[in-house]
């Protein structure tokens, strides 16, 4: 598809408009992305090291932590390296090339929180055939479509964007290239862009939260008919980590984005991206290491032979 555009870069406005505030975003904002980083590699590293976490619900949670550390990366170093130089631009092809990133890891993490609820609903609900349904090649067939569906959804966006033309160099009031702020920018008629935003964006979302509320459904109803003592806390405690993560994730979405606020709507996008793209990911490996007995047990594990090692 042609380039139609006639500039060769945007600004980005970061975190704030204010210089003072800049520093002190980059010193948080470094400080989180490392944690992340950290944080996501050891849930990585324990999982591939435990034998006794080579199961579907362990496999599916090392690609989100993968996942994770793509979308916190395909963001934040680019406005971490433009705080530092105080340039703060992106190319046009630059902007193109995250805005894909950007898009595919995060319909990823809401696609994998799916399968990780539907992982849970199949263990309690149906536990005799787990391993029939969640089996080695189900599980990779699974894994690949996301990758697949994902990739068609963030190149189908991107091919739309460098069909448009932006006649001058504008400002993107965002701290990376987010959809809606570059299609302001655009001086072509941009109704196809939104109609694939509000179908594609909508089915994305919208889709793997119903599939997750209808596998917690069904968990539910299937605890509360256990009759074994203690049988319903421990099928419960399987899958609380996972249930938090979900909270955090769309939480924060449907509270930025569709429910009424004063604060000015730029203003809240960029602390809802915030919240999503750094805060998410940096908790996520905390909440599934402290709420997951069997993750305690494998970082402890880890972090015991590394000592060894380097002794």
């Amino acid at each position: 598809m042609e380039n139609q555009s006639s500039v060769s870069e945007f600004f980005l406005r970061g975190l704030s408009e204010f210089p003072e505030h800049q520093q002190l975003f980059f010193g948080l904002f470094l400080c989180m992305y490392l944690v992340t980083l950290a944080g996501n590699v050891l849930i990585i590293l324990a999982i591939g090291s435990d034998a006794r976490l080579h199961m579907p619900m362990y496999f599916f949670l090392a690609n989100l932590s993968f996942v994770d550390m793509g979308l916190t990366s395909s963001t934040v170093t680019k406005m971490l390296f433009n705080v530092q130089t105080q340039h703060h631009t992106i190319s046009y092809t630059g902007c193109l090339i995250q805005m894909y990133f950007f898009l595919m890891f995060g319909d990823l993490d809401s696609f994998f929180l799916a399968v990780m609820a539907y992982d849970r609903y199949v263990a309690i609900c149906r536990p005799l055939h787990y391993s029939t349904i969640m089996s080695p090649r189900a599980c990779a067939f699974v894994l690949a479509l996301c990758w697949v569906l994902t990739n068609i959804v963030a190149l189908t966006h991107t091919l739309l964007m460098a069909r448009l033309s932006f006649c001058v160099i504008g400002k993107i009031a965002h701290f990376f290239c987010d959809i809606t702020p570059v299609l302001k920018l655009s001086c072509s008629d941009t109704r196809i862009n939104e109609l694939m935003v509000f179908a594609l964006g909508g089915t994305v979302l919208m889709v793997p939260f119903m599939c997750i509320t209808i596998s917690y459904i069904h968990i539910v109803f299937t605890i509360l008919r256990i009759r074994t003592p203690g049988g319903g806390t421990k099928a419960f405690s399987t899958c609380s980590s996972h249930l938090c993560v979900v909270c955090l994730f769309y939480g924060t979405l449907f509270s930025a984005y569709l429910c009424p606020s004063s604060v000015d709507s730029t203003e809240k996008d960029v602390v809802a991206a915030a919240v999503y793209t750094v805060v998410t990911p940096m908790l996520n490996p905390f909440i599934y290491s402290l709420r997951n007995k069997d993750m305690k047990g494998a970082l402890k594990r880890l972090l015991s032979h590394r000592r060894i090692f380097s002794s």
